[in-house]
């Protein structure tokens, strides 16, 4: 049976289905429009996750149903426009749900005066099809010994969900933290490019050095730097410390050369070294793409030791496709380069052999200076998705992965284009 009223944490994932029952993508979140007044805000529509990661606006009234774990429209054709916000719109989990009110409910004495957070939204549908935010869920700061409690009041005995004051800085973030669990860098990026961005900037603060680092790494260039720029100067070279070497190095080189340095500066000397010599190189040769931490090995390292090295899940799959083998030491600028070994090899051959012993030597390794043109036809001419970069004097400095040759081949706004694919250019 259809529900006339649900709450906007059980829609956040249900599948959207068309009327034959053709799947459309997934629920993300609730596009509603808040009022000045205390009045019920309207709910204009759905914001839909197609397969390919897009995310669409879908009206409200072309929902039929929505029933346990389906929502289902009366059409199955849908704007593929990318969803953008309109003025007066707000989106229920990214802005209203994790604010701070207070409730004036005449049941609810405890609540009088006291700062509560909105976990949940209640809509209802109206005689009239529209639906409405009827209800808000909320939950006060833990006391000692005491378990929070959830209240569930109407939208009328609510106050702080104006639209200034849910735009006001300092919002909580825990709700929509929780999203972002399990997701990959990549679509967690995607997803902070769509938010506003007063919960962009809060969102970034929250989360910790590491995964900031993973997603800012995902985002273009401009938003890179945009997004450091609301950090203060100390985290902000945490979050470069924790970044690929490359990643850092094409970030710094975006800013003012005074900024660049104040954050150098601030970074462990361990950490912002390997960056200082990227920096060096032009960002489009193989010196600028290059990481300076592959796998690289001694030539008295058994097979059994360099699988369990490229074992590493931090590794990016290009970098565990092969390993470097140099004198000692290790740390690049490395002793001399011997040669590479694929993962392939290391797959084929006994444990307990030594990779000196199977080392290609017959590819020609990658000078610090070649341009970027000429890094692409390197790798389509020997088929590969990572390769060495030497100095004059052999000594190992990085190697460059195919995924950074795609970064500087793509245009800027790579991430913006349509996704055509699934639907033949539609």
């Amino acid at each position: 049976m259809a529900a006339t009223r649900v709450y906007v944490a059980r829609l956040a994932g249900l599948a959207v289905l068309g009327p034959d029952g053709e799947s459309i993508g997934r629920i993300r979140d609730v596009v509603v429009a808040v009022r000045s007044d205390c009045q019920q805000p309207r709910v204009h529509g759905l914001v839909v996750e197609l397969p390919t990661r897009r995310r669409i606006f879908v009206p409200i009234l072309r929902v039929t149903a929505i029933e346990p774990g389906v929502v289902t429209l009366n059409t199955g054709t849908v704007s593929l426009r990318r969803f953008t916000q309109r003025p007066g719109e707000m989106l229920a989990l990214a802005q209203i749900v994790d604010s701070v009110v207070r409730v004036e409910d005449p049941d609810l004495p405890d609540l009088a005066g006291v700062d509560v957070h909105v976990i949940d939204l209640g809509l209802e549908q109206t005689r009239s099809r529209d639906w409405l935010v009827t209800r808000v869920a909320v939950r006060g700061h833990r006391r000692l010994g005491r378990r929070r409690t959830v209240h569930v009041v109407d939208w009328g005995m609510v106050s702080g969900l104006t639209p200034y004051e849910i735009d006001r800085p300092g919002q909580d973030v825990t709700q929509l933290l929780e999203q972002f669990e399990g997701m990959r860098a990549a679509d967690v990026a995607q997803q902070l490019r769509e938010l506003p961005e007063k919960r962009r900037i809060e969102v970034a603060v929250a989360l910790d050095d590491e995964r900031l680092a993973d997603v800012v790494q995902e985002l273009p260039d401009d938003e890179q730097v945009e997004l450091l720029s609301h950090l203060e100067v100390r985290r902000a070279a945490d979050v470069l410390e924790a970044m690929d070497p490359d990643d850092a190095a094409d970030l710094l080189g975006e800013l003012p050369e005074g900024e660049a340095e104040s954050l150098l500066a601030l970074m462990d000397p361990q950490e912002s070294e390997p960056v200082r010599r990227l920096l060096e190189h032009s960002p489009y040769s193989a010196g600028g793409l290059m990481t300076p931490k592959p796998v690289i090995l001694t030539p008295s390292t058994t097979v059994a030791e360099a699988l369990a090295r490229v074992r590493n899940p931090d590794l990016t799959p290009a970098l565990a496709s092969m390993v470097f083998v140099v004198r000692p030491p290790t740390a690049t600028p490395t002793g001399r380069y011997l040669g590479s070994v694929h993962i392939q090899q290391l797959l084929r051959e006994p444990p307990a052999h030594l990779v000196g012993g199977i080392l290609d030597t017959d590819l020609s390794p990658l000078r610090p200076e070649l341009p970027l043109a000429a890094v692409t036809r390197y790798f389509a001419t020997y088929n590969l998705v990572c390769g060495p970069v030497v100095d004059e004097e052999n000594h190992l400095l990085g190697a460059v992965s195919v995924d950074d040759v795609l970064d500087h081949l793509l245009p800027e706004d790579w991430r913006d284009q349509v996704e055509n694919d699934e639907r033949g250019g539609a």
